[in-house]
């Protein structure tokens, strides 16, 4: 059976996004390459060629990767939301609201039918988060 593993793509700023999403969650930055270097990517302009080319982040079992898009036209996040689930209340209040600093809250963290709390945001760099809390019977 494949893994799915989600792949984010940013305009310049990936490795300021993915360090953020690191220290705010609790995960790892397990390898980071920039185009500068890679083969391909001899003739890029030195700013381009400092932005990430591929970014790994582990949290828990799971993984998140990244790139910038080496100056090639960026249409935002759209589409998709990462969804993070928490037993403890406490701890997603605590990443919903740093993640939500300098973004924008879609949904606050409030209960539900389903969960103890659920809400939605989309962080600064402009990707959409769901977080649930806790479970209900149905």
């Amino acid at each position: 059976m494949p893994v799915l593993e989600p792949y984010l793509f940013f305009n310049g700023n990936c490795s300021e996004a993915m360090h953020f999403y690191a220290r705010t969650l609790g995960g790892k930055i397990e390898f980071e390459q920039k185009f500068k270097g890679s083969p391909g990517c001899e003739d890029m302009p030195p700013d381009m060629a400092e932005q990430t080319m591929h970014i790994l982040m582990s949290l828990g079992d799971r993984k998140l990767m990244a790139s910038d898009t080496g100056g090639k036209p960026h249409q935002g996040h759209q589409g998709f939301s990462l969804s993070l689930a928490y037993t403890d209340l406490a701890e997603a209040r605590r990443h919903f609201d740093a993640l939500a600093a300098g973004g924008k809250v879609v949904m606050p963290l409030g209960e539900t039918f389903w969960a103890e709390a659920f809400g939605m945001l989309e962080d600064k760099y402009g990707v959409a988060w769901m977080i649930n809390a806790g479970t209900k019977p149905m």
